[in-house]
């Protein structure tokens, strides 16, 4: 037969911790309250902005594309480096002076809709001599193609 004592002996003492999380979750509201409401210290900086004419020539510069434009019907189409006309015979020797202390060797080719694959083919082949060494090809939007 086993008995069971409803005491169980004396008990140690116990503390109330509902008073405690009470006043840290008080102190908690309080902190994200003074937080939200002290601005950032610090310095306050004011950084020169570049000119933006000054970004856009050199984002411009930075970017050749050369443009095969037709011309008319049984003669050869005109090229053009970034909007600037060239010939035929010198434009190797432009393009090997472009590249000539660059780093990036890229250029982008843009061909009209009514000139041959053939005068693209050879810009491309001209711009490998010239050093070129990424050939990339731009195609016109539907909207510039009006142009």
């Amino acid at each position: 037969m086993s008995f069971s004592m409803a005491g169980g002996g004396a008990r140690g003492p116990e503390i109330n911790v509902t008073p405690l999380i009470d006043v840290l979750l008080t102190l908690i509201i309080v902190f994200m309250v003074v937080v939200s409401m002290d601005k950032e210290q610090g310095e306050t900086a004011q950084i020169p902005q570049p000119d933006q004419k000054q970004a856009a020539e050199q984002q411009q510069s930075r970017t050749v594309v050369i443009q095969v434009v037709w011309t008319k019907e049984d003669q050869p189409p005109t090229v053009k480096i970034n909007h600037d006309d060239v010939r035929w015979e010198d434009l190797e020797t432009r393009l090997a002076k472009i590249y000539l202390t660059r780093a990036e060797k890229v250029v982008f080719v843009r061909g009209d809709a009514d000139v041959d694959f053939q005068y693209v083919a050879d810009v491309i082949d001209v711009a490998h001599h010239a050093g070129v060494q990424r050939v990339g090809l731009l195609t016109m939007d539907r909207d510039v193609a009006g142009e």
